[in-house]
């Protein structure tokens, strides 16, 4: 019951009627759910109807599973505390298999890094045909420090999920820097000397440990009519739109002594960059970046884009690139969305997706492979301007495109000048 989870998709019998097998799954799970150390009285539904976006008692979540049956895919119960379908905690005593994680909350930062990764977080660990370059061994280290685990307060805890979790305090909390390292000092004098010193000293430190993540982005300053974009050094100093006049701030607060400037729209740019060189840096993911070499070579119908005619045109245009069968070729795709549901005033959101085609169908539609790019704040449509606000995007495209990046491959274990293309 534990480890197969086939039962979730034999909800009823050929009669109708909701068969044993599913109300004997629908119990564990809700046993399980609420032996979680943060369940209280109630957790999110996660039924097909409620999809985890309300909450219910035990037995309105054990009627609501049996009625309505799980949402689609929730084999693995990662809302309600599980890490992985083949690492469940027992919470009856018994032993569990967990590969990585010591408790709940550590699972949660741990899964943070391989998010961040965009991967497997597999790695080579043994002799290396070239070492990776700068960049991939900074990630490489933090994936060990991952591992790395220090006993505080009698509880073994990994270092990683501390330091990330005291810098949530401190963003939570708005707390100042001294504040901040006070409370990290008194922490580490509970650590023994061996300890102490796999912990950082200072939040200067810290930061430079979770940083490596990448989990950056750009907050670009647009103006309201998205006809220009305050992107350059040059421009950043402008108060006003060069191009319809309009103020690029919200009108200040006359009375008020001390205020910041505050834009009167924005967009958030996450570079794609890191997260393509990721890719590479897991073994089994590298692996599958050339699967479009071999495809589609005796298919009778086109499966996937490397099997298309403008695949091959692409190739014969451009034979530089084709040679390199470790250049990502990628697609795009855009689509706006009220945030706030169906709400009386018009709001229209847009965000820019890229997905990588080296990919084979099965993984390049998977979520993980698909880079959410660039958000564009609303509450208008930006139309034929969109074009305007995709310049950063275009700008790192052009770079990949020309000059590309040094990229660690840890299948083939060398480096190589990764570059992208957009189909």
């Amino acid at each position: 019951m534990m480890d197969d989870r086939s039962w979730i998709d034999r909800r009823v019998d050929n009669s109708g009627f909701v068969i044993d097998e599913f109300k004997e799954g629908v119990q564990f799970f809700v046993r399980f759910a609420f032996s979680r150390p943060r369940a209280k009285s109630e957790i999110k539904c996660p039924c097909s109807k409620c999809k985890c976006r309300k909450w219910g008692n035990p037995k309105v979540v054990s009627v609501h599973l049996c009625k309505h049956g799980f949402m689609n895919n929730y084999y693995t119960w990662y809302v309600h505390g599980e890490t992985s379908s083949n690492t469940v905690r027992n919470f009856e005593g018994e032993s569990s298999n967990i590969e990585f994680v010591r408790n709940e909350v550590d699972a949660l930062y741990h899964e943070m890094v391989v998010d961040a990764m965009g991967a497997q977080s597999e790695y080579n660990e043994g002799p290396m045909v070239e070492e990776p370059n700068s960049k991939a061994r900074e990630f490489y280290d933090l994936l060990h420090a991952a591992e790395v685990h220090i006993g505080a307060g009698g509880q073994d805890v990994i270092v990683l999920s501390w330091m990330a979790e005291m810098l949530n305090m401190k963003t939570l909390y708005n707390m100042s820097a001294a504040n901040w390292e006070m409370a990290l000092s008194l922490s580490r004098k509970l650590l023994s000397l061996k300890d102490q010193e796999k912990v950082p000293k200072d939040s200067y430190n810290a930061k430079k440990m979770i940083n490596v993540l990448g989990l950056r982005y750009k907050k670009i300053e647009i103006c309201v009519n998205d006809c220009f974009l305050y992107y350059d050094e040059q421009s950043k100093n402008l108060t006003a739109c060069p191009v319809c006049g309009e103020s690029c701030y919200e009108p200040r607060n006359m009375a008020a002594i001390r205020q910041k400037n505050v834009p009167r729209k924005s967009l958030w740019y996450m570079p794609i960059t890191p997260r393509l060189q990721r890719l590479y840096m897991s073994k089994k993911t590298a692996e599958h970046m050339t699967w479009h070499l071999k495809c589609c070579e005796d298919a009778d119908e086109v499966i996937h884009p490397a099997g298309s005619e403008a695949w091959k045109h692409f190739d014969e245009t451009h034979p530089t690139f084709a040679e390199e069968p470790r250049n990502v070729r990628l697609g795009l795709c855009t689509d706006g969305f009220n945030p706030f549901g169906c709400s009386a005033t018009p709001y229209s959101c847009w965000h820019v997706f890229l997905t990588v085609y080296n990919l084979p169908p099965e993984l390049c539609m998977k979520s993980e492979h698909i880079f959410l790019a660039m958000i564009i704040a609303g509450p208008k449509n930006p139309r034929k301007n969109i074009d305007v606000m995709l310049r950063p995007l275009i700008d790192e495209l052009k770079e990949l495109w020309t000059n590309g990046v040094e990229t660690y491959d840890s299948f083939r274990q060398h480096n190589f000048i990764m570059k992208a293309a957009l189909l």
